[in-house]
């Protein structure tokens, strides 16, 4: 193991297991992520980032094959292997993302600078918020005009959300799951 900060284990405090239950979906039966419970020493955050996280998954307004690639593509720019792992185990197929979509997600930038396609778009957005924290006017425009401006700021919100929890994994340097794919490679 190569954590900084160890993730709780079982037996949990009453109050953190009620917690840790609610940050996995119902029915799951994966134990609890290494993330959660590594959120879960502070009392604060488990309970402050489970409501966002939960809503950006399951009650925001973007395609589904959207917000994973702006995950994917925040996580494989920070590095965060755990992360992409979990995401392309649990919603990659769902989302319609194949192996080629997925392995877009790693390469540079000029593998899909071309393309026009949501896909392109989506991965343009998650590099120039990385590199710049903010997005040039042209793909301001394109993306308003392809998805409109609630969406655009619910996909800033996706991809500065996934920057937070890269930040946390990487600092408190967490294992991959087991069960996770890898991280693609180019």
């Amino acid at each position: 193991m190569n954590e900084r900060i160890a993730p709780l284990e079982p037996p949990y405090d009453p109050e953190v297991a009620v917690a840790i239950d609610k940050w996995m979906p119902k029915g799951s039966p994966m134990p609890p992520l290494a993330l959660f419970r590594t959120i879960a020493r502070h009392p604060m955050l488990r309970d402050r980032l489970r409501p966002l996280g939960s809503g950006l998954l399951n009650h925001g307004t973007l395609p589904a094959r959207v917000r994973e690639l702006l995950i994917l593509r925040t996580s494989a720019r920070c590095g965060a292997t755990y992360e992409c792992g979990v995401h392309v185990t649990a919603f990659a197929a769902a989302a319609g993302l194949d192996d080629e979509a997925v392995r877009a997600t790693t390469l540079a930038p000029d593998a899909f600078a071309a393309r026009h396609d949501d896909d392109a778009l989506a991965l343009r957005l998650a590099d120039e918020l990385h590199d710049r924290a903010t997005i040039s006017d042209a793909l301001f425009r394109a993306l308003r005009d392809r998805f409109g401006e609630v969406a655009l700021l619910e996909m800033a919100a996706v991809a500065g959300f996934y920057h937070l929890v890269v930040f946390v994994i990487r600092t408190a340097r967490l294992d991959d799951e087991p069960w996770a794919a890898k991280l693609p490679r180019a």
